[in-house]
């Protein structure tokens, strides 16, 4: 029998404020352990929560850039479970009401373009981190400094049918949100978190399968294995007669394998109610107006526009647009040269390798804009040649020194002198009277041979074009 699988994402997103969501503590990350809290984020008996305006704005704002209705009402609610890391044994969160709902993200894959639908945005509060030490003391340690910390969580559609779309769903949609400035989107740090519920079922049947909800999975590479590994689990197990559980399921990732961790909760588990302590979330029109006035150009326009005004290929628009930052310093660096495709070669080969091999962010990038642009200019120029450029760019990367500096420092402007060409020429040839006997003989191929030579004499500083002229003339 065929299946198809169905995917539906839910991602949780926290928001860039500097404060929590209900009280004045730090978001900081990477505090001393429980350095982050006050009564009201530790749940202490009567505190009260004071609902962050910021939060507020912020998931207007991604709610939408994701094409949502903005709802003028939404409710609080709590959502009550037991664990160690939520302190008052509740989560402030949305449930029958929330401020966001009907979206989409455009997504595509191979070619072929798909819109995703996002079912809803709502706010609610992080809970704590435990930390397990399975050393010589076997205790666990809770850190409640994530406690209260301001969240989305954006609930796809289950329209995605592959672990490819899962993943570019889940790029855009972090992009989006890196975009609009309202989360970081650090999956390492968890940032943004995402939970996938994965069902099969035969290929024309209406009716969803079981749904199994993989849980807190941390890379855009795990969540498209763990998919594709929980499809075959689930596969294999309606071939051998098993039945697919409703459960929870966590991905390990050094053994590439979901285990279960728990039965799946439904809503009525929580026991949702609103919470007496938050009156309903009131928003204008004037408010939803002014913050679309705020959004940024996004990836998917920008890059539409980059092909056109910069005549670069589309391929290039969208890598350079997969990050508002990258997208700006390419702007920058034309703005200073205007050679949009050489610029946009630099960037996607060279210096995307040496920020990669580094471990940095564009905005952490050693060369500047202007020093870049000023690379290119040089090669245009004829100051230096393009192979010297390279030279140039790794010291550029090294040293953060600008080009003209290093040039003029290791002497590497570029030899248009066509008597001293001429001159290492002469020599070349006389050194080699065996290849040249063969290039005269018909073996053309040879010409190359000459071509290095010459330029291994002049440590790559003769002017390739005047070099492979000069060349031309003498050996024929």
């Amino acid at each position: 029998m065929e299946f198809e699988t169905v995917i539906g994402l839910e991602v949780h997103a926290q928001l860039l404020t500097k404060s929590k969501i209900f009280c004045s503590c730090s978001t900081q990350f990477g505090a001393k352990p429980n350095q982050n809290t006050c009564p009201v984020c530790l749940g202490l008996p009567g505190v009260l929560p004071v609902l962050n305006r910021q939060v507020v704005h912020y998931t207007i704002k991604a709610g939408l850039a994701l094409n949502c209705e903005i709802q003028k009402r939404s409710l609080w609610a709590r959502k009550n479970y037991f664990y160690p890391d939520l302190p008052k044994g509740y989560q402030i969160s949305q449930y029958e009401e929330p401020i966001c709902l009907r979206g989409y993200l455009d997504i595509s894959v191979e070619g072929h373009k798909k819109r995703i639908g996002i079912t809803r945005i709502h706010m609610e509060e992080d809970a704590g981190k435990l930390l397990h030490d399975f050393g010589d003391s076997n205790l666990s340690h809770v850190d409640l400094n994530r406690a209260g910390v301001p969240l989305i969580e954006i609930v796809s559609e289950p329209d995605m049918r592959s672990s490819a779309e899962a993943g570019e769903y889940l790029r855009q949609l972090r992009g989006i949100l890196r975009y609009c400035g309202v989360c970081d989107g650090n999956m390492e740090e968890g940032s943004l978190r995402c939970d996938a519920n994965v069902s099969i079922r035969p290929v024309g049947e209406s009716k969803f399968g079981t749904k199994v909800e993989l849980k807190n999975i941390n890379s855009f590479r795990y969540v498209e294995k763990a998919i594709d590994y929980e499809v075959e689990r689930q596969k294999n197990a309606l071939a051998s007669g098993e039945k697919i559980i409703q459960e929870t399921r966590l991905w390990d990732s050094s053994r590439e394998v979901t285990e279960s961790m728990r039965s799946k909760e439904e809503a009525h588990d929580y026991r949702y109610f609103p919470d007496p302590d938050l009156v309903p979330l009131l928003i204008d029109e004037e408010w939803i107006s002014t913050i679309r006035n705020e959004l940024p150009e996004l990836a998917i326009a920008k890059a539409e526009r980059f092909t056109a005004q910069y005549k670069i290929p589309e391929y290039d628009a969208q890598v350079l647009t997969t990050e508002k930052a990258l997208a700006d310093y390419f702007e920058q660096a034309v703005g200073f040269c205007n050679q949009p495709k050489k610029i946009s070669n630099w960037i996607m080969t060279e210096l995307l390798r040496e920020l990669k091999n580094s471990g940095k962010e564009i905005g952490e990038s050693p060369v500047k804009p202007k020093e870049l642009a000023r690379l290119v200019q040089l090669i245009e120029e004829g100051t230096i040649s393009g192979k010297i450029a390279k030279t140039v760019f790794e010291d550029m990367v090294g040293t953060g020194q600008n080009p003209d500096f290093i040039i003029k420092e290791k002497n590497l402007v570029q030899v248009s002198d066509t008597g001293a060409i001429e001159k290492v020429i002469d020599k070349v040839i006389a050194d080699n009277p065996q290849q040249l006997a063969q290039y005269k003989a018909g073996k053309d191929k040879l010409f190359g041979f000459f071509v290095g030579q010459v330029m291994k004499e002049m440590k790559g500083q003769g002017n390739p074009a005047l070099v492979n002229e000069l060349l031309k003339k003498k050996l024929s």
